[in-house]
């Protein structure tokens, strides 16, 4: 598998980012367990999580998707062969207030560290920023983990451009450690963000970019195309708001092209979006092992360049 070097970190990453959120939410344990086993056979060797997963869910607490992904390290003795990269400034509780103080990110992170029973974060992302600490503050404390070993690189997601390209002035002016990979939303359904500035700015600042969402939390899959579609489904929260005339649009597209190339919408939805400029590595879930599938597919998909602007048509913003 063709490895993609995130930024300038020392990170290898798989061309499909695992999306740990599903660990604790829509897979118990057992079947989080099963999952990761064939995503490491099948060489999806990078796991994105946060410290706020899986707090959506009913019955289960925030930090539930570090804790299993804790688990199976310690059981299965992988720590050498998988790429952990998790979050922290979120609050753990739903609705709470972000913080990315220096005390806040310090204890997130060794809070992460013992659920994740692990002794360092390959990538550690500020999660949201909460636009009032300085960000020379929230610097100061990546500094401190860098130096002690317990992060190797840092990241920054759903950050305004004010406040990403402050990050990186003020880390360069005061010498500490600065963002090297940005977290977007970023999908065929999610586009203005990343495309009126983060391509722009992740390329003159040389950002890895792994986008989050890329399936649009499961609405590029074609499953839901009608309002019933999403009764008792655990991402209706995320999904139903793209059930408009500009969705059924793209699924339209994407129905006639996964057709022609005999593979899922999903397959080419993702290939789209890892097709598109300034895009690293895109993070996307799984919850049965027929949907890894359809990363391989997208691997192995090539779309034409009329396939790929008839997607850009579809989802005109």
């Amino acid at each position: 598998m063709l490895k993609k070097q995130l930024g300038n970190t020392s990170i290898q990453a798989p061309p499909i980012i695992f999306g740990g959120n599903v660990f604790g939410w829509t897979l118990n344990e057992e079947e989080s367990f099963k999952m990761l086993d064939e995503l490491l056979d099948r060489g999806y060797d990078m796991i994105d999580t946060a410290d706020v997963y899986s707090r959506w869910a009913d019955g289960v607490e925030a930090g539930t998707s570090e804790k299993i992904i804790g688990k199976w390290i310690k059981d299965r003795r992988v720590r050498d062969k998988i790429t952990i990269a998790t979050k922290g400034g979120s609050s753990m509780q739903q609705g709470g207030p972000k913080n990315t103080s220096k005390n806040y990110i310090l204890k997130a992170t060794e809070d992460s560290l013992k659920r994740l029973q692990i002794d360092y974060i390959d990538l550690y992302f500020t999660h949201s920023d909460d636009g009032e600490t300085p960000v020379e503050e929230t610097l100061e404390a990546y500094q401190e983990l860098i130096k002690a070993g317990k992060v190797k690189h840092i990241g920054a997601s759903n950050f305004s451009h004010s406040r990403l390209q402050e990050s990186l002035d003020v880390a360069k002016e005061k010498k500490l450690p600065k963002y090297e990979v940005y977290q977007p939303e970023y999908n065929l359904m999610a586009r203005e963000n990343f495309e009126s500035w983060g391509r722009r700015f992740s390329r003159e600042n040389n950002l890895g970019v792994t986008p989050y969402f890329a399936l649009a939390s499961g609405f590029l899959t074609g499953k839901y195309r009608k309002p019933s579609d999403f009764e008792g489904k655990d991402r209706k929260m995320f999904a139903e708001k793209y059930l408009n005339e500009r969705g059924l649009k793209v699924l339209a597209v994407l129905d006639k092209i996964s057709k022609k190339h005999g593979v899922s919408q999903a397959a080419v939805a993702l290939g789209w979006l890892m097709e598109r400029p300034g895009v690293t590595a895109p993070i996307a879930s799984a919850t049965k092992s027929s949907h890894l599938d359809a990363f391989q597919e997208a691997i192995e998909l090539q779309l034409t360049g009329e396939e790929m602007n008839s997607l850009l048509r579809a989802s005109e913003y």
